[in-house]
């Protein structure tokens, strides 16, 4: 009768426990969702410092890099290297300019055509940026909640993206590239919804540098270069 009742009261913990363990899961989704969808849906401007690791598929440390960022949706940014080497990447409303500083050199492809194989979709893109991925889990790890997101695409160049938020606050962003390799981005002083000018969203080759593609031309500028001759 004794075991019986300990079989019963131990049952009724286990249950418990499995009900409680169901309801944190839950309760993480929601959450984890909820801090993506108000991030994207929210936040117009973003700006900061980062740090930047690059790690391989052996767990080892490749390269490390660091300098600012300002992102503007929809679809416009600008990362700014500083070390180990200077390098700038602008979105403007058209096109991703690349200039290596060491190298002299501006590399420029029509955005259309890169942003949506990046990360930076999800951190630059428009409203609905979130119908192009899957939601595939919720974590918390010393106090901060990661977000893992799968494009839906298969030409991707990134497998798996994850989101950490601390306090509602996106503070780092890793994602999974196809070379098995892992990008982790670690925010600091950042500043939300604050006008950012708009200048740093436009680039403008100096002279003296080697420039690789040719950028789209909005509709407008055709037609005045037609008009023109």
């Amino acid at each position: 009768m004794r075991r019986h009742i300990l079989f019963l009261v131990l049952s009724s913990f286990t249950l418990s426990s499995l009900v409680v363990a169901a309801e944190n899961i839950i309760n993480s989704e929601a959450k984890g969702k909820a801090l993506v969808e108000n991030f994207v849906h929210n936040i117009r401007t973003l700006s900061g410092r980062f740090e930047q690791s690059l790690i391989d598929v052996n767990n080892q440390l490749v390269e490390t890099s660091s300098g600012t960022l300002e992102i503007q949706r929809p679809d416009q940014f600008r990362w700014s290297y500083l070390e180990p080497y200077e390098q700038v990447l602008v979105a403007d409303a058209l096109n991703i300019w690349s200039y290596d500083v060491d190298l002299a050199q501006v590399t420029v492809r029509p955005r259309s055509e890169v942003l949506n194989n990046t990360p930076a979709l999800l951190l630059s893109g428009s409203s609905n940026v979130l119908d192009q991925f899957d939601y595939i889990g919720s974590f918390t790890d010393h106090d901060t909640i990661w977000i893992q997101l799968r494009p839906k695409g298969t030409d991707n160049k990134f497998n798996k993206i994850a989101l950490g938020f601390n306090d509602g606050e996106l503070i780092r962003i890793m994602f999974s590239d196809n070379l098995e390799q892992t990008t982790l981005i670690s925010l600091f002083d950042v500043f939300l919804n604050e006008d950012i000018d708009a200048q740093h969203f436009q680039f403008e080759p100096p002279e003296d540098v080697d420039i690789i593609g040719i950028p789209a031309k909005s509709e407008q500028n055709n037609t005045d270069e037609l008009t023109e001759s």
